[in-house]
């Protein structure tokens, strides 16, 4: 999560860090080829919101955010994530930068380590996820990485964690279950049938015929 010289809100549960942002000059991730508003035409569910996936993650896990984005990106499906440092408005607020890309995503994924439970701009990422859909049948999905289940945030005890101790460090548990969480939404609208296709095969199912 960012970092800024720029006052955070006067609200308590918001947080106060003072330091700088990351360098632009860090990022390692290219944009998706196709952007969000050109991807499709499609009235589908999946086009209603910009990002598939927000990643949230300290600063100093910036090179693991970056090695799941690329993972999900380059998946069957082409998930499209909101990577802060990458997709972030130049210029923009953080506070306000933050909360568009939670609403502006289907799924947000929780990349929890010691860096996480250390930033307060994180904490504030995870709250304000948990207020705007607190029963959020399965959008949040949390990534435990470096730390034991005794350090699992207790805001998220309701709800199970990816462990980040295997060998592809969870990456494959969170696309399964970013393709869970958007086969739930789809009640909600139309998924073209490639993208169904999609999700079926992902999660070993036969695909639409």
């Amino acid at each position: 999560m960012p970092d800024s010289s720029e006052s955070a809100p006067s609200d308590a549960s918001q947080p106060t860090s003072q330091d700088s942002p990351i360098p632009p000059s860090h990022s390692s991730v290219t944009s998706p080829s196709l952007p969000p508003s050109q991807a499709s035409d499609s009235g589908s569910i999946r086009w209603s919101k910009d990002y598939d996936v927000c990643v949230c993650h300290s600063e100093e896990d910036l090179v693991a955010a970056q090695d799941l984005v690329s993972y999900l990106e380059g998946s069957t499906a082409r998930l499209r994530c909101f990577l802060q440092l990458r997709d972030a408005t130049p210029g923009g607020a953080i506070v306000s930068e933050l909360c568009q890309a939670l609403s502006s995503s289907h799924c947000r994924v929780l990349l929890i380590t010691p860096g996480f439970l250390q930033d307060p701009w994180c904490k504030y990422q995870m709250l304000q996820a948990l207020t705007d859909a607190p029963g959020a049948e399965g959008r949040t999905i949390p990534l435990l990485s470096g730390l034991s289940r005794a350090a699992y945030p207790p805001e998220l005890r309701f709800m199970y964690y990816v462990d980040g101790r295997g060998p592809d460090g969870g990456f494959h548990q969170v696309k399964e279950a970013v393709m869970r969480c958007k086969l739930l939404q789809e009640g909600e609208g139309e998924w073209d049938s490639a993208t169904v296709s999609d999700l079926l095969w992902l999660l070993g199912d036969s695909p639409v015929a």
